[in-house]
């Protein structure tokens, strides 16, 4: 699978043109499906850094729980639950994943992180403020 970012400004042209040429280059002896749809920018590198070392290390530190159950938790209290059935046994899984979420939504969920660990006492530092 291919993608292309039509970015606006000056590269567009050069994109377009790209993205031509692939499409006319396609064999004729499949049929394809085009898909177009809005660019959104998801989580950064950084913002996934300070999950796992900023938030969760110091959770982790602070609570003993694992990292992994620390996301998930916070996943599916922030995201909502839902039930799946795996080899016979119900399993409360998060709706979303964090893999998916836009830099906005992520910003978003790393605040209600900070917000529900005050709730319970633990302090989660902003990422600037993190001395490890």
């Amino acid at each position: 699978m291919n993608t292309f970012k039509l970015s606006r400004g000056p590269g567009r042209g050069i994109i377009l043109s790209n993205v031509l040429a692939f499409i006319t280059q396609l064999p004729e002896s499949k049929d394809w499906q085009i898909e177009i749809k809005p660019y959104v920018k998801r989580r950064s590198n950084d913002q996934n850094r300070a999950l796992w070392g900023v938030a969760y290390a110091t959770l982790s530190k602070t609570t003993g729980n694992d990292p992994e159950d620390l996301h998930t938790y916070f996943l599916g209290e922030w995201s909502g639950w839902e039930v799946i059935d795996v080899m016979g046994q119900h399993k409360r899984v998060p709706m979303r994943r964090s893999s998916k979420l836009t830099t906005a939504e992520f910003s978003e969920f790393y605040e209600f992180i900070q917000r529900r660990a005050a709730e319970a006492g633990y302090n989660v530092p902003s990422p600037g403020e993190y001395d490890g």
